[in-house]
Parts: structure tokens; C-alpha cells; sequence
């Protein structure tokens, strides 16, 4: 009997201490409860998922623990309740959920050596997966190149949320079904090339060369500079011969391929081949032919793979080949390869430009993709390039800020091509305060440019930072990586001018993520960790 008291004792006594660490966990949500979500369900286009609370005062469960009497029957309640909590509900979470992150500061010897780190896809067997790198970083196949300041980055940054913005002034944003005129559209496509921070290399042509493009999930035309071109930057790989490919052909100015440009078709050559146009906002431009040939992603071959082949430019600098469209448009390579790849693709961007990442195109469905939380995609027919999301709250140090579901109804989009996440304001005054508050051990700083949440950390390797996390619709919480919450020594999060602009969760955001983008399935998907 004395050896049965005690070991009840012994682990009742396991429990309560487990419960008291639970307790303090969720009691930043209420000050004296604990809440539990009920289960979520996640729609296709849109969900509204309403979070039944279930409160349970820990000054009963104190009284509890402390009824001797009871002792024998309140240890399967504890057990039963300790379960429960650790299985609160089917909310599924991407990144670790602590109150606080370690972010390291880096040094110049580290940041200039490309790191070997290895990035781990999660697709199956049919996939295509390429090396993903930042063009100014050392795994960069590029010549090295003077990384921008962060004052060009940010300006730079905020002409492309504004331009995304423009896209969708129609009214009612990326979070419900809208209606928006084309006239709303404008023509230029953000500012230039140098907006986009992230490359791959692939081969084109038969036989293959080698490509180094730029991707952009804002882009759905894809082109490289193709010889014979009197008007074109310099870049670091041959420009590419058409007349030296076996699989290369023109589109002809009558063919559907053709007549789908839109906006983007610039009629027709002297030969009647079909010609083709991409307009950025700095006045910088691309035109052509539109073609098709054998593009290699990897392993994998993608057959008339259609892109622009640029022989007249004006405005660009840089030394990359050309641009691959990610959007969700006709053109896209992610529409190109519906057929063979499925329309789905993932990317991982690396936590620092010393690391890489990858694209993987096919990503969607199977056991791949069991590792990752996601939330319903949002699409618009007027703007399709986009794609859109539904942020629902954010939570700063474990603890949901109080932010009426309101503020969040213009909507979200995802790009790859943003750097900094615009939220309405007042999600991002909760946001600043919060994190602040979460901060007090290292003295403010000026702001720089749009990020007006700085520090100072002089001298230090390391810092702690309070963790935070996005909540997006059905149930899927994306706890961010160290890299995807601060810049330089600011919050990389911004405001809008006002609660009805578009909100963009931008790259610094996605960092380590692997995003998957299942557009056959109508999701957004987030894996934590994945480089």
C-alpha cells in the first residue's frame, strides 16, 4: 500500500509540473484561462473557421491536485487532460512554437563563403528539383556583385508592393471572390529586374545551355536573351542560339499560343512569327519572339517549353539570362508543365545569401507533402497571376495579438519577389508594440526606411527575439524562422497606408519554408526547415 501511495504520488507529482509549464504556455492568450481551438476545417476557395474555446481555470486544477481524497481517479484526469493538450487540436503548426529564437549576427568571413548545407526537397519520384540560390550571394552562379544597400533594396521593395497593390485596386482584395476591371491593370510590371533576388540554372535547347534566370512568382511570361541581339545587357552565360537547337521553333503570328500573350503580345514579325513584350515600370523592356524549345529543370526535360526569346532590350544591368514566370497565368511554367508535372511547385529560400535553396516543379500530392501545414488558395479570374492567401491573426512570443479578424479582409497574396511583408496597419502597430515589448533588453534604433521596429545590436553574435508566427485559414499556423522575422536590426514587416491595401507576405518571411503552391488542389503549403 505505502509503495502504491507513492508511486501515485510520485507521478501525480510529473503531472502537475507538466500541467503548470502548460499553463504558463497558454495562459498568455487570457490571463487566466486556458484556450483551446476546437477543430478547423478547410475549405477549397474560402474558409471561415470559428475556434470553439474550451476554458479550464487552473485554479480549479490547483484545487484538484491538492484533494488527497481524490488522488487515485484525478491521475487518469491529468493524463487525459496532459494528452489532450499535447493533441489540443488539429490546427497543424510549421517552425518551432517557443516563446523565443536565437538569431545569429553573422560575420563577413562566414557571409562571403558559400555554405554546404545541405537543402532537402520533400517531393517524390517524378519531380524536377534545381539548386535555388541569391544572385549576390557566394553560391550565386553569377560574377560577384556589390550586394545592394538595404535603403536601394527597401526603395526598391516598395515601388513592387505598390505596383502588386495596383494590380488588385479594383476593391475587395485576395481575400473573398471579386470581380476587377482589366482596366485596373497596369502594363509595367513592377520596377525592374533588380526587384527579384533569387536564381536557377537551367538548360535550354537541344543540345542543352546553360540559362541562370531569375523566378518570380509575379511573372508568368518567361524569356531569355537569344542571339542575334544588338540591344542586350551583358550576362554570364553565351547568349542562346536558336540556330544552334534542333527543338527550337517560333510561334506563328495566327496560333493560340500566340493570341493567349494578351497584354503581352506585340504582333507579328516581317516572317509572321509571333512577337511578344514585357514592360517593367523603371521604362527598362524585353521584346521578341515567342517560341518554344526543350527546356532541362535537373533530370527532367520539359518539351516545348514556351518563353520569349529577347533580341531587343533597354534599361537592364545585371548579368542574368533572363526571367522564369512562376505565376498562375497561361504562360507560367507552372500551367506549361499541368499536363506532365502537375500544376504544383515548391520552393525553399535560404535563411542567408551564403546558402541555397531549391525550386522543385510537381511537387503536389503523395506522402511528399505530409510534412507540411496548409491553408486554402485563394485565386482572382481578373488577375490570375497572383496567388492568394487568407492571414487570420498573428501571435508574437506564443501569445495571439488582438486584432479584429476585420483588418485582414482586403486580403493576401504570396510573392516571391517582395522582401518585406506588408500587413494593414493595424495588424502591424499590434505587431510593432508586441515585439517591443519582447525587445526591452536591447536599446532602439533609427529606423531605416520603411522599418521603423530597429535596434541596436552592437557587439552582439547573437540575439534573442520573440518568436512569431502567421495564422492563415484552416488552421494552419506558420511559425517563422529567426531569418524571416528580423532584417538587418529592424522587424522586416511594414505597414500599408491603410487597412483596405492588399497585404503581401514577402521572401524574408518565407525563409527556410519550403512553400508549396498546389494549384490543382487549391492549397498553399508550409514545411519548416527545409533549408
Amino acid at each position: 500500500m505505502y509503495a502504491r501511495h507513492r508511486y501515485l504520488v510520485h507521478h501525480e507529482s510529473i503531472a502537475a509540473v507538466v500541467l503548470v509549464g502548460w499553463l504558463r504556455r497558454f495562459r498568455g492568450m487570457h490571463p487566466r484561462f486556458i484556450l483551446l481551438p476546437a477543430s478547423v476545417s478547410l475549405y477549397k476557395q474560402q474558409v471561415h473557421s470559428e475556434a470553439a474555446t474550451h476554458c479550464i481555470s487552473d485554479i480549479s486544477v490547483a484545487e484538484r491536485l491538492n484533494r488527497k481524497s481524490s488522488m487515485t481517479s484525478s491521475i487518469p484526469k491529468l493524463l487525459l487532460l496532459l494528452f489532450f493538450l499535447s493533441h489540443r487540436s488539429p490546427i497543424a503548426r510549421a517552425g518551432d512554437d517557443g516563446s523565443y529564437k536565437v538569431l545569429s549576427m553573422g560575420s563577413p568571413r562566414t557571409d562571403s563563403v558559400c555554405s554546404q548545407s545541405k537543402a532537402v526537397p520533400s517531393s517524390s519520384a517524378g519531380a524536377a528539383t534545381v539548386p535555388l540560390h541569391h544572385r549576390h550571394g557566394p553560391c550565386s552562379p553569377l560574377p560577384t556583385k556589390k550586394m545592394p544597400t538595404l535603403e536601394e533594396t527597401l526603395h526598391r521593395d516598395q515601388l513592387r508592393a505598390a505596383y502588386i497593390q495596383r494590380k488588385f485596386s479594383g476593391g475587395g482584395g485576395a481575400g473573398g471572390d471579386v470581380q476587377r476591371s482589366d482596366a485596373t491593370v497596369p502594363t509595367a510590371l513592377g520596377t525592374s529586374l533588380n526587384t527579384l533576388e533569387y536564381l536557377i540554372t537551367v538548360g535550354l535547347g537541344s543540345p542543352a545551355t546553360s540559362q541562370t534566370m531569375l523566378i518570380d512568382t509575379g511573372s508568368d511570361v518567361s524569356w531569355v536573351q537569344c542571339k542575334p541581339c544588338s540591344q542586350c545587357h551583358s550576362q554570364a552565360d553565351p547568349l542562346f542560339d536558336p540556330s544552334s537547337s534542333s527543338t527550337y521553333s517560333p510561334f506563328s503570328c495566327g496560333s493560340a499560343d500566340c493570341a493567349q500573350l494578351g497584354q503581352e503580345g506585340n504582333g507579328c514579325s516581317s516572317s509572321s512569327q509571333c512577337q511578344y513584350i514585357v514592360t517593367y515600370g523603371d521604362g527598362s523592356s524585353t521584346t521578341g519572339t515567342y517560341s518554344s524549345d526543350t527546356l532541362a529543370l535537373g533530370s527532367s526535360a520539359v518539351r516545348s517549353f514556351q518563353f520569349g526569346c529577347s533580341n531587343v532590350e533597354s534599361g537592364f544591368n545585371d548579368q542574368t539570362d533572363g526571367l522564369m514566370g512562376l505565376g498562375g497565368g497561361a504562360q507560367s511554367l507552372v500551367s506549361q508543365t499541368a499536363g506532365t508535372l502537375g500544376r504544383a511547385f515548391s520552393y525553399c529560400l535560404p535563411p542567408t545569401p551564403s546558402s541555397s535553396g531549391f525550386l522543385t516543379l510537381g511537387a503536389a500530392g503523395g506522402s511528399g507533402t505530409s510534412g507540411f501545414v496548409k491553408t486554402p488558395m485563394l485565386r482572382s479570374s481578373q488577375v490570375p497571376t497572383f496567388y492568394g492567401v487568407r492571414l487570420q491573426a498573428i501571435r508574437v512570443g506564443g501569445r495571439q495579438l488582438s486584432i479584429p479578424a476585420s483588418v485582414f479582409s482586403a486580403g493576401t497574396v504570396m510573392d516571391s519577389g517582395t522582401v518585406i511583408t506588408r500587413l494593414p496597419p493595424t495588424a502591424y502597430s499590434a505587431l510593432s508594440s508586441a515585439f517591443k515589448a519582447g525587445m526591452k533588453q536591447y536599446p532602439p534604433a533609427q529606423p531605416s526606411g520603411i522599418l521603423d521596429t530597429c535596434f541596436d545590436f552592437s557587439g552582439q553574435s547573437s540575439v534573442s527575439i520573440p518568436s512569431v508566427a502567421l495564422v492563415f485559414s484552416g488552421g494552419a499556423v506558420v511559425s517563422l524562422d529567426a531569418s524571416g522575422i528580423i532584417l538587418s536590426n529592424c522587424l522586416a514587416f511594414a505597414g500599408n497606408s491603410d487597412d483596405s491595401s492588399l497585404g503581401i507576405i514577402g521572401n524574408v518571411q518565407q525563409r527556410t519554408f519550403e512553400v508549396l503552391y498546389d494549384v490543382g488542389r487549391g492549397v498553399v503549403g508550409f514545411r519548416a526547415g527545409a533549408c
